[in-house]
């Protein structure tokens, strides 16, 4: 009962939280609840790892979703503290009215429990519904400043991700139509539990064609190349703490989806392995974007390329399969997660600081803002995959597990981070020295968040706890 209660606070929360919130007019009352809201969620999903309900017939909690569920709601509960100083001086400045930061507040709660009530839905239709919800709540806060630039982001975004979406609910039906002659019809054939377990009597090409199309469908939603063309520019025109959530937490989501698809194909014997297709995809995304980090001028669009480079890593690390090479995609995800948002955090200092988010009018950083600059290189070089750094760990683990079982494929995989790295230094030197640019100024927001994330990406590429090991390995495991 217990179990159950925790389950239902994690995503009901949240979804109270953004009915509150619509309602409050006070901006600071508004900002605490948002961050009381987070970390009241991310307690409830924390203790979901000490007692889990058992698996009923609308959600679902296990090792693979506990990772996402405690990913996310963590990193939901750190933006909502720098979100909370960050916005105040986009209401100061006029980029916000107060009406739209009540929007502001409510949404964010409710991209919260679109974002948990997907990672921990049992039924593939429920899955679906939940990222369309949080696929349209972002596409409204991409477009919240008003601009030009930023409704026309939105738009963007709203009819590529409508086309992905379409895409992966008409590969839901596809895996239900070819689930319905082995468990019957309604809910059972639509039940993860229920589809795993019985995997093994589908209709293999049925499914084949099925996964083809969710690969399209939620590929587009994770950024994947070539269906990545929304996210540089929802990335760049939105608010900066939703460019953290983006990058940080609704990829992830995307990648959960396929990983929950991919589990079931492992289990019908007749149908093909997605790997080499999640393979191919991930390595012309990890090429295309690292090559394409060298001639960004907008500091947003920079690291939205780059969410794009470690998204095909991701995925890349799933594609090759295994125990090493699934231990190297959970951990890269995680510390992607962790350090990108930190990045974004960093960035959002920057732009307030500088009064643009064009590289060129970010030069001097070291000598105008000394700790902004050492934080930022901090989050750079971590983010390059440079040691002690997690994503250091992850990348070795991974290029090392390549190159065991394919050697061209772990040329490629180098050159492609080889690249990427090579981007990312270039661009930090550029800003972090040189004459300061002019009419800079004090940010307002706090820098706790950037650093709390950066001690656990430090600490993860150094140690990393044995109940942690033990975690990561069984859904290494699990994934196959």
């Amino acid at each position: 009962m217990r179990a159950s209660l925790l389950l239902y606070a994690t995503m009901l929360m949240p979804l109270a939280a953004a009915a509150l919130l619509a309602a409050l007019p006070a901006y600071r009352l508004s900002s605490l609840l948002n961050v009381f809201a987070a970390l009241m969620t991310f307690a409830a999903s924390c203790a979901l790892l000490f007692e889990r309900p058992a698996a009923g017939v609308y959600f679902l909690v296990d090792d693979l979703n506990a990772v996402f569920i405690v990913l996310t709601t963590f990193i939901g509960f750190t933006t909502s503290i720098f979100s909370a100083s960050y916005i105040a001086h986009e209401l100061e400045t006029g980029k916000l009215t107060p009406l739209y930061l009540r929007f502001y507040h409510a949404m964010y709660q409710l991209l919260m429990f679109a974002m948990n009530l997907a990672l921990l839905a049992n039924n593939i239709g429920l899955m679906w519904v939940a990222v369309e919800l949080a696929t349209l709540t972002t596409v409204m806060m991409v477009g919240i400043y008003r601009t030009h630039e930023s409704l026309e982001a939105a738009w963007k975004y709203f009819i590529l991700g409508s086309v992905g979406i379409g895409l992966a609910l008409f590969g839901t039906i596809l895996v239900y139509l070819a689930a319905q002659p082995a468990v019957g019809e309604g809910l059972p054939a639509m039940t993860w539990t229920v589809l795993i377990a019985n995997a093994a009597k589908f209709d293999a090409p049925l499914l084949n064609i099925a996964f083809v199309f969710l690969l399209l469908g939620y590929g587009t939603k994770a950024g994947l190349a070539p269906l990545h063309a929304w996210l540089p520019d929802a990335h760049s025109e939105g608010p900066t703490p939703i460019s953290a959530v983006l990058s940080g937490l609704l990829l992830n989501v995307a990648i959960y989806a396929l990983l929950r698809f991919k589990l079931l194909m492992a289990g019908n014997g007749e149908a093909f392995t997605p790997g080499p297709l999640m393979i191919t995809l991930g390595l012309l995304s990890l090429l295309f974007a690292a090559f394409m980090l060298y001639p960004r001028r907008d500091i947003k669009r920079l690291f939205a390329y780059s969410s794009i480079e470690h998204i095909g890593i991701i995925a890349f690390a799933f594609g090759i399969g295994g125990a090493v090479a699934n231990f190297a995609g959970l951990l890269h995800m995680t510390m992607h997660s962790l350090t990108k948002s930190a990045i974004f955090f960093t960035v959002g200092h920057i732009v307030q600081a500088k009064g643009t988010q064009r590289i060129s009018g970010i030069s001097g950083l070291a000598s105008s803002h000394p700790m902004l600059a050492f934080a930022f290189a901090l989050c750079v070089f971590a983010i390059a995959g440079l040691p002690p750094f997690g994503i250091f760990t992850s990348e070795f683990m991974l290029v090392t597990s390549t190159f065991a079982k394919n050697p061209w494929l772990a040329g490629l995989l180098g050159l492609g981070l080889i690249a990427g790295f090579g981007a990312l230094l270039l661009k930090l030197q550029a800003m972090l020295f040189g004459e300061a640019s002019k009419g800079s100024k004090e940010p307002t927001a706090t820098l706790i968040p950037i650093f709390i994330h950066l001690a656990i990406v430090l600490m993860a590429g150094l140690y990393l706890p044995p109940p942690v090991v033990a975690w990561f390995q069984s859904v290494a495991r699990m994934l196959g």
